[in-house]
């Protein structure tokens, strides 16, 4: 199996790390998405759940915000006749996706920090019978990262047969670093606030989300290459369901969104 799980090209001895670290300037750009853009994309992740009468409308997936925006109305609108869905849902999906879209385009412009820095992303997710686990590192230094080139990677790797979770894996990491540089942009602000000397250290020491590589790999002296007895922790791992257990699980989760429900309505009303 192909080392898939070290993204960002994590094989330098610490070190290394630490001499190049020490001297590495923190630089300030204009926000983008701590990815690889091609010519008039950036691709963002849309999160929807919906529940409208009596229906449920749940999926993710990536948008080119520079897309004209009618071609939002249009995607709800061929979305609600594909899934057969209610036609309130049509106002709905289109005025997320906005929301989404204007959230995104207020970061534009803005300041963010980048510099070395090695972050873990987590991957917890079923796509139709399939669940996906894995833990790995990804340089959100590195702009030249592609995770819908790395989800194809990984599933070859782990032999994942169903074509919808590649996807699924690249908008689940898309999501995780289009937070980390939100809170990038937001770290600027604290240090624009008046906390310039005091935050200022300590962004160019990575900031809150900075990784400590020893910790996932050993001891400082002992590279950043994990031990093979010690594989077996972080490794990825893939389980296909049977579609009773798929139905079983769908129960599960049916019911524990409705006693969520039962209680906002009761919060509410009293």
């Amino acid at each position: 199996m192909k080392s898939s799980s070290l993204a960002g090209a994590i094989g330098a001895s610490s070190r290394e790390r630490e001499r190049a670290s020490a001297s590495a300037s923190v630089s300030s750009i204009k926000f983008r998405m701590p990815t690889k853009e091609k010519e008039k994309e950036s691709l963002i992740p849309i999160h929807l759940d919906l529940d409208l009468d009596a229906h449920r409308y749940k999926d993710a997936f990536t948008w080119n915000p520079h897309d004209p925006d009618s071609l939002v109305l249009s995607f709800a609108k061929r979305t609600v006749k594909d899934l057969e869905l209610p036609p309130t849902f049509v106002s709905h999906i289109s005025q997320s996706i906005q929301h989404q879209l204007a959230e995104f385009r207020s970061f534009g412009g803005q300041d963010m920090f980048i510099h070395e820095k090695i972050v873990p992303l987590k991957l917890d997710l079923r796509v139709n019978n399939t669940v996906v686990r894995d833990t790995f590192l990804w340089d959100i230094s590195n702009f030249e990262s592609d995770p819908e080139e790395f989800a194809v990677t990984l599933c070859n790797d782990l032999d994942v047969a169903d074509p919808e979770v590649a996807p699924a894996i690249a908008v689940a990491i898309r999501e995780q670093l289009y937070e980390i540089a939100t809170q990038s942009v937001s770290a600027v602000k604290e240090a624009k606030l008046g906390k310039k000397g005091r935050r200022g250290y300590e962004l160019s020491k990575g900031g809150n989300n900075a990784l400590d590589v020893s910790r996932y790999f050993g001891s400082k002296g002992s590279g950043v290459i994990r031990k093979r007895k010690d594989w077996y922790m972080n490794g990825p791992t893939v389980d296909v369901l049977t579609n009773e257990e798929v139905g079983t699980l769908e129960e599960l989760n049916s019911r524990f969104r409705r006693k969520l429900d039962e209680k906002e309505d009761s919060f509410l009303q009293g």
